[in-house]
């Protein structure tokens, strides 16, 4: 290869230079875009008893009442998946809706006196009158059903990617999607989920973490990680299926309950 002229090599440098500060500039813009998540700091109030029998796969607190659904890992008919209250105090179960064995119960949500249920691998959504549990309707969805909460006019749905869904209510039309990231790329494995003061927050599925997520950006601001409490009461995990799943927020007393499939306890938390 031929030497470049003389008049050449100043012209290159600049050049150079020049890209490695864009390219520096870039770098600098994917962070400030993408910022590292705060730790969530809290503190363990209570533990309350939790059925064992239970694979809890949403949580919710509605008028100072608890509700759970779960799923059906065994095919048990009649019995493994169900919607009902839950004392918190006891852990005492009044079931009220059931699903066929061949349906696994996923998330539900409790939006406008009704309350919406998911199905895994089903693709269907049961929505049933809050006070007596009746059916009212179901919808059809496409994929498949993970977490349910809602911001109070749409429904927000989780299908174990890294998209939350919002829709419609009435229709269960998607009506728009986020992309949930961090700095170190896309959050996968969205679980159980919660809509707390403005913000998502997400089981991440078979992590000891719940996320808090960024409705405007998807961005993940904050990082509840519970592996401390998990790690001190070694009951909680009695199979590798048993993971952290269910939050549900006590809007009055501004408490977080979190539980996980079959899990024997109920934590009450309480954010620093």
């Amino acid at each position: 290869m031929k030497s470049l002229p003389r008049i050449l090599l100043p012209i290159l440098i600049g050049c150079y230079i020049i890209s490695c500060e864009n390219s520096d500039s870039k770098d600098n813009n994917i962070e400030d875009q993408f910022p590292q998540p705060a730790m969530i700091s809290y503190s363990l109030m209570q533990t309350y008893p939790h059925d064992t029998g239970s694979f809890t796969q949403g949580l919710e607190i509605h008028n100072r009442i608890m509700y759970e659904s779960t799923g059906n890992p065994d095919n048990v008919p009649n019995n493994g998946a169900w919607i009902g209250k839950i004392d918190i105090t006891t852990g005492k179960q009044n079931k009220k809706a059931f699903l066929a064995a061949d349906y696994f119960g996923e998330g539900i949500t409790i939006l406008n006196n009704k309350i919406y249920r998911l199905t895994w691998q089903n693709q269907k959504a049961f929505v049933y009158a809050l006070n007596d549990f009746k059916p009212i309707k179901e919808f059809s969805y496409q994929g498949e059903g993970w977490g349910l909460t809602h911001d109070g006019t749409h429904l927000i749905m989780s299908n174990g990617s890294n998209i939350l869904s919002y829709r419609d209510p009435d229709t269960f039309n998607e009506v728009r999607q986020i992309y949930v990231q961090d700095h170190t790329g896309m959050k996968n494995n969205l679980n159980e989920l919660e809509f707390i003061e403005g913000y998502v927050y997400a089981n991440v599925w078979q992590t000891n973490q719940i996320i808090k997520i960024d409705t405007a950006t998807g961005n993940v601001t904050g990082i509840l990680d519970l592996t401390e409490i998990i790690r001190q009461d070694p009951a909680l995990y009695n199979s590798p299926s048993d993971v952290l799943n269910g939050i549900a927020w006590d809007s009055t007393t501004k408490r977080i309950y979190v539980t996980g499939k079959k899990w024997p306890k109920l934590l009450e938390l309480k954010f620093n």
